[in-house]
Parts: structure tokens; C-alpha cells; sequence
């Protein structure tokens, strides 16, 4: 399993908002540019985000955009499902006519099942907020390093 080129961008340009737009709204340029991200890709991927009620845009030449909610009230899981709809591994199609229904089954319930449980705890109990104060950390952490 991969992440999606709109997942990472998605996900690293609301951390991005998220650090920024503590007193103000923040241009879809500034996050393009600080991220080097593409700004045409960043609209479309601030339109679902928009449409799902992740973030909220100001109209007008000093526009932009502002956080619905505060971070640690927006899942990574709600941004995946924004961004790519359901992003669980897809259940095994069993066919009771099937010479293999219990391996088939087996690995349903052994694999499927059990990595997409996983995949849901990790991603509803990470919040925008935790990737905000990770990404904080380790920016700080950066920044106290000296190089010879």
C-alpha cells in the first residue's frame, strides 16, 4: 500500500495551514511555495477539503483559507476519506461456487480484516493536531543542530 500523491500533499499542506493560521487566514500560495507544492494541485485537493468541511475559505484578493475546526479535532482519517474516499483494502470477493472459499475466507478475516482494524484505530486516533506538534518538534530539533 502506497500513499497517494494527493494524501501526502494534502496531509502535508494542512499541517502547514495548521502551524500558519493561528491569527490569520492563509493564501494557497504561501503554502504552495513554502512546501513546494503545485498550487493548481493544492485547489483541487482544497476543494474536497473544503467540501468535507475540513477547512473554510475566505473569498476576495486577500483571501484564503482557515481551519474549520481546531486540529485535534480532525482526524487523519476524516483527510484521507476527503482526499481519496474510502481508503481501507477492499474486501475479498468469496464466490461460494469456489474450490478455495475457506482460504479465501481465511484471508478475509486473517489479513483483510485485521489490517484495515488496525488502519482505522491508527488513523482515527491521530489527529492534525499530532502531526502539528510533531512536525513543531522536529522543526525545533532541526534548528538547534549545528554542522562542521
Amino acid at each position: 500500500m502506497k500513499f497517494s500523491k494527493k494524501s501526502r500533499y494534502g496531509l502535508i499542506a494542512l499541517i502547514d495551514l495548521s502551524v500558519n493560521s493561528k491569527t490569520d487566514h492563509v493564501a494557497l500560495n504561501s503554502i504552495a511555495e513554502r512546501n513546494g507544492l503545485s498550487s493548481q494541485y493544492l485547489e483541487q485537493i482544497f476543494a474536497a477539503l473544503r467540501r468535507a468541511g475540513i477547512v473554510k475559505s475566505i473569498k476576495g484578493p486577500q483571501g484564503g483559507y482557515l481551519l474549520s475546526r481546531e486540529a485535534g479535532k480532525i482526524t487523519v482519517s476524516e483527510i484521507l476519506e476527503a482526499l481519496e474516499g474510502d481508503y481501507r483494502f477492499e474486501s475479498e470477493s468469496i464466490s461460494e461456487d469456489s474450490k478455495n472459499v475457506g482460504i479465501s475466507i481465511t484471508i478475509q478475516q486473517l489479513v483483510i480484516d485485521k489490517v484495515n482494524q488496525e488502519l482505522e484505530n491508527i488513523l482515527t486516533n491521530l489527529t492534525l493536531a499530532d502531526l502539528e506538534r510533531e512536525y513543531q518538534e522536529h522543526n525545533a530539533y532541526s534548528q538547534d543542530m549545528y554542522y562542521i
